[in-house]
């Protein structure tokens, strides 16, 4: 059976705890949080290469659309990242102490299928 593609989105909740000790750091020690922190990402990704799809990367600013308008929102999305396994748990098992959550303040990643996507090894829709 051939791998599947999940969608990993990670959470931050900017009030929550992580957050408040995080911020509470100062800047020496967040310098220092970010030396140990920095090359840990790299060696996960480095670890996962061969199954990252797609890099992802941070995300911003909301804005929610509703059937009222659109207007500013806040939400815990704070980063997403897509990886190739042989199964959700597989997908899952890939971010267990993941160094946004271990070093850094994300609170929890979310892993789940890509359904009906499709694409060949470099991310292009097949016919």
């Amino acid at each position: 059976m051939a791998d599947g593609k999940y969608l990993a989105v990670f959470y931050s909740n900017k009030a929550g705890p992580k957050w408040q000790a995080w911020h509470a750091l100062s800047e020496g020690d967040r310098r220092a949080k970010d030396a140990v922190g920095l090359p840990a990402l790299a060696a996960w990704d480095e670890q996962y290469k061969d199954r990252i799809v797609d890099m992802g990367g941070p995300l911003g600013k909301t804005l929610r659309v509703t059937d009222d308008g659109t207007a500013k929102a806040v939400n815990e999305l704070t980063a997403f990242v897509v990886v190739r396994a042989p199964s959700l748990q597989a997908a899952a098992q890939m971010f267990e102490g993941h160094p946004h959550m271990s070093i850094f303040p994300c609170h929890a990643v979310d892993v789940m299928p890509l359904l009906g996507l499709e694409t060949d090894d470099e991310g292009r829709p097949n016919d």
